[in-house]
């Protein structure tokens, strides 16, 4: 993990400690229902402050607590066209299996590319630091895999184009 990425990451991982002190509340709409009030947002009490944490305009973590769930989306740094394909693919193939991941949500929050939803039954069947712990790891190694992955794919072009041109004298 790069110096840079550290604070980050820190600034990410107090916040979400944090923002995962959840209580099990039934739905104030419908009787016998628990639902995640932050997707829901039938009740506008026991929704918190949302929490965006930037490490630049391109790269951000929006969070957003409520008293029984808490929706994490990320923006992954993109700098150029090829990045921002790879990203998108990258994110398609993990959101199509969502079930694989228990709090990966199907479609992202507007704006950004990825987004996971906590509830008080995920934090209580599993650990909370786990938890943590594991969208931290995510945002690391996603921002290693589309590196790997572009790296990969410039060689490969460039291995084409020196074949291409060795034709022509």
């Amino acid at each position: 993990m790069s110096n840079t990425l550290r604070p980050y990451l820190a600034c990410v991982r107090s916040t979400l400690t944090a923002a995962l002190t959840m209580q099990d509340f039934p739905s104030q709409v419908a009787e016998r229902h628990n639902v995640p009030e932050i997707e829901a947002q039938s009740t506008p009490e026991v929704l918190l402050t949302p929490l965006l944490i930037s490490r630049n305009s391109s790269e951000q973590v929006l969070i957003e607590p409520s008293i029984n769930s808490v929706r994490i989306s990320i923006k992954i740094k993109q700098a150029d066209e090829i990045e921002r394909i790879l990203a998108h693919k990258f994110t398609r193939f993990l959101m199509m299996r969502a079930e694989a991941f228990v709090i990966l949500r199907r479609v992202p929050v507007k704006g950004y590319d990825i987004s996971f939803l906590v509830t008080n039954k995920n934090v209580e069947e599993m650990l909370k630091h786990k938890l943590v712990d594991f969208v931290i790891q995510f945002m690391e190694e996603v921002d290693k895999e589309l590196s790997e992955a572009k790296l990969s794919l410039n060689a490969r072009a460039r291995i084409v184009a020196e074949s291409y041109l060795s034709q022509f004298p």
